[in-house]
């Protein structure tokens, strides 16, 4: 009986960190599961250092060209400063380099086009553009039954990409968290364009919008598509592990061993 026991257990206590698949076993009841799904949106996007990486060199672009009388040289190499010795204390702290190397080229690409430019509002049009790709990803990615937000969760656990796909409760659950993602990247678009058209009276503006719609909105984002994870995902709810048919409807090579062929 006990064996029984160990063997049905959900309780993710007492596994390894990363060796359980989102796809096979059963998921922790009361919404345990839902918190550790969380956490790894958050720390596959960055986590708090992700967000300090790409929005600090923009503050910075932007205090200085305002203080220094639009010197735009001035202000582009006080960001690329900035996102480089941002990227030297992720290496000190033995941190992963790949949102500081990312907002590093980032802030490269962007201070390339402004001062090709000499628009100061171009130094937020990658951004720009960088939010409506992202949109749209997410948007098609739902429409083919392939919703971001399983992927990176995936990733990040270094779990199985497609196990999750064999449940069509996981499915769903993270096939609405991603439309928060989509309005996301939206509201950041709808807010943000209309300054960057506006031009360089609107540059300090752009700034601050740029900035406050880093963090907070990215926060929110993360706290409603754990809600709507939990929401969606019962209690006790039991994770689909079957491995599903090919293409041709036939049953996988192990199981189809395990069958005695029919008689005609």
């Amino acid at each position: 009986m006990s064996s029984r026991s160990d063997a049905s257990d959900p309780r993710p206590v007492s596994r390894p960190a990363g060796a359980s698949d989102p796809g096979a076993g059963e998921s922790a009841p009361d919404g345990e599961s839902d918190a550790g799904e969380l956490y790894s949106i958050g720390g596959a996007f960055g986590g708090a250092s992700g967000l300090l990486d790409t929005g600090l060199p923009g503050v910075a672009f932007v205090v200085a060209y305002t203080a220094s009388g639009q010197d735009m040289r001035l202000a582009v190499i006080l960001a690329l400063t900035c996102a480089g010795l941002l990227t030297v204390l992720r290496l000190v702290r033995r941190q992963s380099l790949q949102h500081a190397i990312a907002g590093f080229l980032g802030v490269a690409v962007a201070a390339y086009i402004a001062s090709r430019t000499g628009r100061p509002e171009d130094f937020f049009l990658p951004g720009l553009l960088i939010n409506a790709a992202y949109a749209l990803a997410y948007a098609v990615s739902i429409l083919v039954r392939w919703p971001l937000i399983g992927i990176v969760v995936a990733g990040f656990q270094q779990t199985s990409l497609t196990a999750w796909r064999r449940d069509p409760v996981l499915l769903r659950a993270y096939s609405r968290a991603s439309w928060i993602w989509v309005a996301m990247f939206l509201v950041r678009l709808a807010v943000q364009l209309p300054l960057y058209l506006v031009g360089e009276d609107a540059l300090v503006a752009l700034g601050i919008a740029r900035v406050a719609m880093g963090w907070p909105v990215f926060l929110v984002a993360i706290w409603l598509s754990y809600l709507v994870i939990k929401r969606t995902v019962p209690s006790g709810h039991r994770v689909r592990t079957e491995r599903p048919r090919d293409e041709a409807g036939s049953e996988p090579a192990a199981e189809a061993a395990n069958v005695e062929p029919t008689r005609p």
